[in-house]
């Protein structure tokens, strides 16, 4: 069979990588791709992805038979229902349900309208209004953007000064575009963040393993959001008695809820969530994988996962056939100096080889492309914010993070930042 990869970052590379390697699978296409992903397949960087008619057209010329769409935006377009117009099977939800990602607003309310756990909240349009509200919250909170912002339209505030800056940056001086509009003020929840990212046909469910995203820019969890800066899996904070209570009162509550509402959900429910003593809440839901969280569950990964991904496309999941997983796998994001903010591009990565991979090869690591491109001669040079995630395999956390820090070692490009504490959270419990 041949699968269309939707999508050009980290997350489409990593999702190549394993479609790839199926014994179902003859080719793998991406559309625009990027630098990592052309060096194994075929990518048509003149598609976006959210052209509809585009992706439709390169679908019809290729004869495809699956179509995987990675990146929130696409979704949130409508590509998958342009699709199925088609008659192409799609791994991807409606345009309809990715409303859960593109308005915050809209998951905050589904969420309410459906007892899920989640923090106590207000929507605001007008920016006086939104400062109003953080000030009743004692200037503690967190601010996002309603729509979609690339993983950086949430800010943590920690002081009321904290929060009328955000709040002017994003509904004054337009930082995230009409993404920021109008905002949604949350109480700030304590305890350790998690990922829970479960495949759905919209009525069966089928369970990735646990992993902790790393979303702050510096060591410490400081400085601002960020797209991600590095994941591991397993995260020992979502024990089994965890799992089962985010199984029964928000993942099956929210894919129910979706279908009563005229909008079945068939693809990836992502829970971003906030666990204080073994209790989960939701701090936000995804309609796609994580990046980089799957980027280490991949590497993890035993097993097929195109069987899972045609059976969720076809709306016949089989809940019975769990993947299995290894050990541990962590993945350390290089990112571009400067990044989420300003940064240049272009600059030289040395310690990769012609395929992408790190140099001299090693088996325990991957090495999936974010914002690289093509160097003309030979090699890569960055052309992104986050430009690889260096991702290890290992007998358990520790093992694993030491594989993916040495590798780090060994790239280099101008510039280059990398949080140097990522799964230490593992390893301090």
């Amino acid at each position: 069979m041949k699968v269309l990869v939707v999508g050009s970052a980290g997350r489409e590379h990593a999702l190549a990588w394993k479609i790839g390697q199926s014994p179902l699978v003859d080719e793998v296409i991406a559309a625009p791709g990027n630098a990592g992903i052309a060096a194994s397949s075929r990518c048509f960087p003149d598609v976006a992805d959210t052209d509809l008619d585009a992706l439709a057209r390169l679908a019809r010329d290729e004869d495809i038979d699956l179509a995987v769409v990675g990146p929130e935006a696409p979704l949130a377009a409508g590509v998958s229902d342009r699709l199925r117009e088609e008659g192409f099977a799609v791994f991807g939800v409606s345009q309809s349900a990715a409303r859960l990602e593109s308005s915050k607003r809209f998951a905050k309310d589904f969420m309410q309208r459906h007892g899920i756990p989640t923090a106590a909240h207000g929507s605001f349009d007008d920016p006086d209004a939104a400062v109003a509200y953080a000030r009743q919250l004692g200037g503690r909170c967190v601010i996002k953007a309603d729509g979609l912002a690339a993983g950086k339209g949430v800010a943590m505030c920690e002081t009321l000064a904290d929060a009328e800056r955000a709040i002017a940056e994003t509904m004054r001086e337009r930082r995230f575009g009409a993404s920021g509009d109008s905002v949604v003020i949350e109480e700030w929840m304590e305890g350790e963040e998690a990922s829970y990212i479960v495949l759905t046909d919209g009525e069966h469910v089928v369970p990735m393993a646990s992993s902790q995203d790393h979303k702050r820019a510096l060591d410490g969890d400081r400085g601002e959001n960020t797209g991600g800066m590095g994941a591991y899996s397993p995260a020992p904070v979502v024990t089994e008695a965890c799992e089962k209570r985010i199984l029964e009162e928000i993942v099956h509550p929210a894919i129910r809820g979706m279908r009563e509402e005229g909008a079945p959900f068939r693809g990836v429910l992502y829970v971003g969530l906030m666990i204080a003593d073994g209790t989960p809440r939701v701090v936000e839901f995804n309609v796609r994988f994580g990046d980089p969280e799957v980027q280490a569950l991949v590497v993890r990964m035993q097993g097929d996962l195109v069987p899972l991904l045609q059976g969720v496309a076809s709306g016949r999941l089989d809940p019975g056939s769990p993947l299995s997983w290894g050990d541990a796998a962590v993945c350390v994001v290089m990112a571009s100096g400067g990044y989420p903010r300003s940064f240049e591009k272009g600059k030289p990565i040395s310690g990769i080889d012609a395929s992408g991979q790190l140099s001299p090869a090693d088996p325990n690591v991957a090495i999936f492309h974010a914002g690289t491109r093509a160097r003309e001669g030979a090699g890569f040079e960055t052309s992104g914010g986050r430009v690889v995630a260096v991702t290890a395999r290992g007998g358990d956390v520790r093992e694993a993070r030491d594989n993916a820090y040495r590798a780090v070692e060994q790239i280099h490009f101008d510039g280059a930042h990398a949080r140097r504490d990522i799964a230490n959270r593992a390893l301090d419990r």
